[in-house]
């Protein structure tokens, strides 16, 4: 299996005025700052290789969205996509902006609403696999539909919650990475005991229902708000990766994101699935690089 994976990086909890969340921090050092934002039942720990492949460049801030990983949950229960921009949008403010911003999955969801809505926010973009409206569903989407159903997600999870922890973590992850072989048996036990640990948090099923019903509202969401839409307004320059063996994002998605967002770069890899950045952080890290060095060359052209 190789060297031993780095440990994930330390966090703490940050005000950002109404909400405490938790995020994990590179160290300081890179005058540049990258924000890493996670998808559904995920958390902080989903970057931890990828930021520590660019520590040499940016100083990276992986949050934990409201009610996930080390999160509080919110107060009024509002686990919607335009719920998580405002709470990123209020920790890159408190960070000093702008930022680069990275999404995985519904965490690209919420950063291509980010930088459409506050360019101002956002230096450039790079979204793995983003969660874009998408109504030919296949089997793992429409698993995550069915879950947002009035009454069945909170049984589908109490019949989960019945499931080893193991069993379900592998399940996940069998998901999510094209080759579950790929998975550090550290990283899988890091992931079972942060399992357990979730399940004696009396939301965490809430939390996980209640993105998964945000998602389903934003595929069904038309007109300006759509997030198609507001990704044809992104000025930031954008870096699109997407895995061709993905489970849960069809690749037919990335032609048309690479046709939507004005300034974009799409990199197709065969051998990933829906989390590339832990599959393969080298490689994602390689044309990150590319990334930063065209907004710091344009950054110099700027009058």
């Amino acid at each position: 299996m190789g060297a031993e994976p780095i440990p994930h990086w330390p966090g703490g909890l940050i005000d950002t005025g109404d909400l405490r969340i938790h995020a994990r921090t590179t160290p300081e050092g890179p005058e540049e700052t990258a924000v890493f934002v996670h998808g559904l039942a995920g958390s902080a720990t989903n970057w931890t290789d990828l930021m520590g492949e660019l520590s040499g460049e940016v100083r990276g801030v992986a949050i934990d969205l409201p009610g996930a990983g080390h999160s509080p949950a919110p107060l009024d229960g509002d686990y919607s996509v335009d719920g998580h921009v405002r709470v990123v949008a209020r920790l890159v403010e408190r960070l000093g902006a702008p930022v680069h911003l990275f999404g995985n999955s519904m965490g690209g969801a919420v950063s291509v609403r980010l930088a459409a809505t506050r360019p101002d926010l956002v230096r450039s973009l790079t979204l793995v696999s983003p969660a874009l409206p998408d109504l030919l569903l296949r089997y793992g989407p429409a698993r995550i539909a069915m879950s947002a159903a009035p009454r069945v997600g909170e049984l589908a999870l109490r019949w989960l919650s019945a499931l080893p922890p193991e069993r379900r973590v592998r399940a996940s992850l069998g998901m999510c990475y094209a080759d579950l072989s790929m998975v550090h048996p550290e990283r899988f036990r890091d992931a079972v005991e942060e399992l357990r640990r979730r399940d004696g948090l009396p939301y965490s099923g809430a939390a996980v229902v209640g993105c998964a019903r945000a998602i389903v509202r934003e595929y069904l969401r038309f007109g300006p708000d759509n997030l198609w839409s507001q990704a044809a307004r992104v000025s930031a320059p954008t870096l699109l990766i997407y895995g061709l063996r993905d489970r849960l994002v069809h690749s037919r998605m990335a032609y048309r994101a690479a046709r939507t967002f004005p300034d974009a770069r799409l990199v197709l890899l065969p051998s990933a699935g829906h989390v590339a950045q832990m599959e393969f952080p080298e490689v994602v890290a390689r044309e990150v690089h590319r990334l930063l060095d065209q907004t710091r060359v344009s950054i110099h052209r700027t009058p």
